[in-house]
């Protein structure tokens, strides 16, 4: 299982950080957990074949997590010779269908035909969906937006959890416990914080509880940037961890 983190930024327009976006390939697998501005760019910059992409799972609706899904889906069709004539799948939280049909309105109104078989699938909290070569996604509630999730990607033994956004819920590292890699949020400094997102001490607890392998850091507004974010999760956590940024990926060897 290789993880590309392609986008690690925020609704803050940045040099270095396009919005979120993050490719997980499995096998036969390539799925891309959020899809926000810059993100389609971003993997042809850093040769991530867009072309490859199985499933997009959508954490939540924010424009952030979902504003380039679009551009995707047009590039499929458009942006490449020939066109593209194998399925894709879109997963989400209850609301992607409705989600997909306004962006039709908005966007392009083939985005939910677009001549290649694409299809919706919603998922519940709590729920799997095998993606095919034994690679299994499960969501999670997390508390963010109404209708936000986490999720969990399981292939040959190993386990990447991504919280996706979400304010402090000691359950959401209890739920990530034993986890490979803990992709998690990592939005604003204390002297910042807001209730719907993470601070690096909330991190840190939140990686306490989860145990992971690595904690890989992502979702960081500019001012949190400006801290030694290992040296302050440090201080309340003793794992390994790592900033991620545009491009930054590991591999994990099945078990």
């Amino acid at each position: 299982m290789k993880l590309t983190t392609v986008g690690t930024g925020t609704a803050a327009p940045s040099a270095r950080r396009v919005c979120a976006g993050h490719l997980v390939e499995a096998r036969g697998v390539r799925l891309l957990m959020d899809c926000g501005s810059g993100v389609v760019h971003r993997m042809a910059a850093l040769g991530v074949r867009w072309q490859d992409v199985t499933h997009v799972a959508l954490t939540h609706f924010d424009a952030d997590h979902t504003s380039d899904l679009a551009t995707l889906v047009v590039a499929w069709r458009y942006g490449q010779l020939p066109p593209r004539s194998a399925p894709v799948t879109v997963l989400g939280p209850v609301g992607t269908q409705a989600l997909l049909e306004r962006m039709a309105t908005v966007s392009w109104d083939k985005l939910l035909a677009p001549g290649y078989p694409l299809f919706v699938r919603e998922i519940e909290d709590g729920g799997s969906v095998a993606l095919g070569d034994g690679v299994t996604l499960t969501a999670r509630k997390v508390p963010h937006t109404e209708e936000s999730v986490a999720y969990s990607v399981e292939c040959g033994g190993r386990r990447l959890t991504y919280t996706g956004d979400t304010a402090f819920d000691p359950a959401v590292g209890e739920w990530a416990a034993g986890s490979d890699v803990l992709l998690c949020e990592c939005s604003l400094p204390a002297a910042m914080a807001v209730p719907a997102h993470l601070t690096p001490e909330q991190c840190a607890e939140i990686a306490r509880l989860a145990a992971p392998g690595l904690l890989a850091l992502t979702h960081l507004y500019p001012p949190v940037e400006e801290l030694d974010l290992p040296a302050v999760i440090g201080a309340r956590y003793d794992g390994p961890v790592v900033v991620a940024f545009d491009g930054w990926s590991i591999e994990l060897e099945e078990r």
